[in-house]
């Protein structure tokens, strides 16, 4: 795990921590509300974790990457980086179609949608 830079303040870690829940959140496909659920809290309190606005205890945080399906240094992975890598809206709408494309339980419905990707694509 990558030591924070120095002089780095812990309201930044909060923040990153907290993108790094709701990064993993929504590539799992799990809105807020369900993710609260499964950890115990509101979706306030969800919220707010991930905001950065609340801070994730050693605790809490073991629960949330349990229930996310990852190591707890998943969340502290970046901090070292010279430059912070906040989600850019073209990921945040790359994670939002791959969570949409994988709800389609319809195989053909999936294959319009992929040829219709293609066909967009490419013009």
């Amino acid at each position: 795990m990558a030591k924070p830079k120095r002089g780095r303040s812990t309201a930044a870690i909060d923040d990153h921590v907290g993108a790094r829940i709701r990064e993993r959140r929504i590539m799992l496909g799990l809105t807020q509300q369900q993710l609260a659920e499964m950890i115990g809290v509101t979706y306030q309190q969800a919220h707010k974790y991930e905001r950065g606005i609340n801070r994730v205890s050693a605790g809490r945080l073991f629960e949330i990457a349990r229930v996310l399906n990852a190591s707890v240094g998943y969340f502290y992975e970046g901090l070292g980086d010279e430059t912070p890598r906040p989600a850019t809206t073209h990921q945040r709408m790359l994670l939002e179609i791959a969570r949409n494309f994988g709800e389609i339980q319809n195989e053909k419905h999936q294959e319009a949608v992929s040829q219709l990707a293609r066909a967009l694509a490419s013009r």
